[in-house]
């Protein structure tokens, strides 16, 4: 549970370092230059994305299992394939060369 709170807690400041930067955008006056705001962004994404892979792989976090992986299809039979047309009026008949 401690794990989740501090990734909440990172996002969060994510989401503030992101509006500190367009305030910074948005006055020029600003002593502090917005690239510094998006270069911490970036590290505490980095950062964040770290903590939920290393609590993956030591079993901190669990996570749900994917469909693709659980299910598996066997094929138990198999047919022969068949002339499919699109068209719904039936074909004429094929006549043989040995019948009158």
């Amino acid at each position: 549970m401690l794990i989740k709170i501090i990734i909440i807690a990172l996002l969060l400041t994510v989401i503030y370092t992101l509006f500190r930067a367009l305030l910074a955008m948005i006055k020029s006056d600003n002593k502090v230059p917005m690239s510094r705001y998006l270069g911490k962004r970036i590290a505490l994404c980095i950062l964040v994305l770290i903590i939920i892979l290393l609590a993956q792989q030591f079993g901190l976090l669990r996570f749900n299992p994917s469909p693709i992986t659980t299910h598996t299809q066997i094929q138990t039979g198999t047919t022969t394939p068949h002339l499919q047309s699109a068209s719904t009026r039936p074909l004429p008949e094929m006549r043989s060369a040995f019948h009158c």
